[in-house]
């Protein structure tokens, strides 16, 4: 990154900064904002702009006719979404009001109504039907009582009455119905008809989508512009603007190019400093870009380090493939991938492709373990040669506390490596101490496996690397420190390494608990489905089918969740702390003009 500090008049400021959007190179340092009245209205349309072209995704607007300008197009949105959402709620009130009437039947409110003018009065009771079975002929000596219906158990009955006359009946009295079942379903008619029209309305709105996403580009930069505007600090009595600007190193010569132009402006180019709030824009591969996703949900890296995604991404795939560990299910996630590849749009493409990454390395994982939809491979004659070949559960175990020590080891060096580009090579001798001695310690206590000779835990070579990686630890932990204080230091340096150590490795068996707790799920659900199927031609087939579909889509969900949640703690938290992360504040996002 080139950082620049611009100062120039406070009444170039507008257009100086119009220029920086235009060019689309330069990020602008905005600190202490706080949003004024204006810009929450902004944000407020903002949101709103958002919201409409979100919802545009799921409608097929194809042969409709667009609106002029996305000011007509999102105002029309506003009025027809408002009425659209007013008639959904008043049509599932009159779909519950039909269901509570349609107890009652088809009857004449105006009757109703002739009867209360002749002084009698009907009301409306229910009560259990066995209850009312047993109470009605009593109560039918005292008044008119008359069964409408029996519907859930329940009796609903009228009784005619004088007008103030006390009805002594222990039943629930309801409200009397003010309108007919007949009459409600016309009042839905019109209403749904309604709501057509105003389907048909949001069709043209989202025809408009692409003046709706011009209007959100344009709302988006004039927010940006504001907020640089109201941050900017102002000196000599309000007649200078300064500002703070960065660009990367390869489009700082034309950034130059504009300043140089622009008029009674002075600028200061300088390389950034520690102490500097410097923007962080990462740069990876193609292969490495898509788990740029994955780190995006801890925090970038700090400016001037080590940018860790292109390291910890083949080990995520490898962590994913590890959990879920079933070939099915793996082809179920390709499958997935390839249609939101196809389907999902240019901002699904990331996660769509690794998707399909992720699925493929579930695929490969799940017929080393021998394991298709939970079915041992092992068990079919078709794989009878290869069955001395699938991973056990005591090489998933071993290879999950394998693959860990492999990765602690290489974040350390990862760790040496950028504190060495950064400080220089002498502030790594005490992590390399700490590395002599478990590489060491585990060649040690490998080596009867292994063939090595006059290495073992008693061999003088093994105690004279541990004696050298001990020092290394307790003496050179801080270069130019009393050594006296490195030897403390260094003493609970390495108390907390130990212990740090052991709960880092023995982390990494969740690799092996959730790949065998995924498999034996999907187990039961195949040994639930042939058992509890009934010996019944048709049905039998049904019901395995349906015990099938049910068991491993909740596994299947269960277990991916699992896969994809339980790699990113491994990843944030033993990986990033061994290869030395810091975090980032903010990414580069530069002044521009989206079209």
């Amino acid at each position: 990154m080139i950082k620049y500090d611009f100062v120039l008049y406070s009444g170039q400021h507008r257009d100086f900064l119009d220029k920086l959007q235009n060019l689309g190179l330069v990020d602008v340092t905005v600190t202490g904002w706080e949003a004024s009245e204006v810009e929450r209205t902004l944000i407020s349309n903002i949101e709103l702009h958002k919201k409409a072209l979100s919802e545009f995704e799921t409608i097929d607007a194809i042969g409709a006719a667009q609106y002029g300008t996305y000011e007509e197009a999102i105002s029309i949105y506003v009025e027809v979404a408002k009425r659209r959402d007013a008639l959904k709620l008043q049509i599932e009130k009159e779909n519950k009001e039909c269901d509570d009437l349609s107890i009652w039947g088809d009857f004449s409110v105006d009757a109703i109504a002739e009867l209360t003018k002749s002084g009698l009065d009907i009301h409306f009771f229910s009560m259990y039907a066995k209850e009312y079975d047993k109470r009605v002929v009593k109560w039918k000596e005292s008044y008119i009582v008359e069964l409408i219906n029996e519907f859930d158990s329940k009796a609903y009955f009228v009784v005619v009455a004088k007008r103030g006359e006390v009805i002594e009946i222990d039943a629930q009295e309801l409200t009397a119905p003010k309108d007919t079942v007949n009459a409600v379903e016309k009042n839905i008619e019109l209403l749904e008809s309604e709501l057509k029209k105003c389907e048909e309305r949001l069709l043209r709105c989202a025809a408009s989508g692409g003046v709706i996403a011009e209007g959100l580009s344009n709302l988006e930069s004039e927010l940006q512009l504001s907020r640089v505007v109201a941050t900017s600090k102002v000196e000599a009595d309000g007649m200078l603007v300064i500002l703070e600007g960065w660009a990367t190193k390869s489009t700082s010569e034309s950034v130059d190019v504009m300043l140089e132009g622009y008029p009674n402006m002075v600028y200061f180019k300088n390389r950034p400093t520690p102490e500097d709030n410097t923007p962080v824009l990462l740069e990876n591969n193609r292969f490495a870009k898509l788990f740029e996703l994955i780190g995006g949900f801890y925090s970038l890296p700090k400016y001037g380090t080590m940018d860790l995604t292109p390291f910890f991404a083949p080990f995520y795939m490898l962590f994913f493939g590890f959990c879920l560990a079933d070939a099915g299910y793996g082809l179920v996630l390709m499958l997935g991938g390839l249609i939101l590849l196809l389907k999902g749009g240019k901002d699904m493409n990331s996660a769509a492709k690794l998707t399909l990454l992720c699925g493929s390395a579930t695929v490969v994982f799940g017929f080393c373990v021998g394991s298709f939809f939970g079915i041992q491979l092992k068990d079919l004659s078709m794989f009878s040669d290869m069955r001395e070949r699938f991973l056990t559960p005591d090489n998933l175990f071993t290879l999950a506390i394998g693959i860990g020590i492999f990765q602690i080891l290489f974040g350390m060096t990862l760790k040496v490596i950028s504190t060495t580009i950064q400080f220089g090579f002498k502030y790594t001798l005490s992590t390399l101490g700490w590395m002599i001695v478990l590489v060491s310690s585990l060649v040690a206590f490998l080596s009867p496996d292994m063939g090595v000779v006059g290495f073992e835990m008693s061999s003088i070579a093994y105690k004279i690397c541990v004696g050298v990686g001990l020092a290394m630890m307790l003496l050179l932990n801080t270069p130019g420190r009393n050594p006296i204080l490195n030897i403390g230091a260094g003493l609970w340096n390495t108390y907390n390494d130990v212990t740090g150590l052991l709960g880092d490795v023995l982390s990494y068996i969740r690799l092996f608990a959730i790949g065998l707790s995924g498999g034996i799920l999907a187990m039961v659900f195949n040994q639930l489905a042939f058992g509890l199927s009934p010996d019944v031609p048709v049905v039998r087939e049904v019901v395995i089918v349906l015990i099938l579909l049910v068991g491993h889509t909740i596994n299947l969900f269960m277990s991916s969740l699992s896969s994809f949640v339980h790699p990113m703690r491994l990843t944030f938290v033993e990986f990033y702390k061994n290869a030395g992360f810091e975090a980032g504040q903010r990414g580069f996002s530069p002044l521009k003009k989206d079209k």
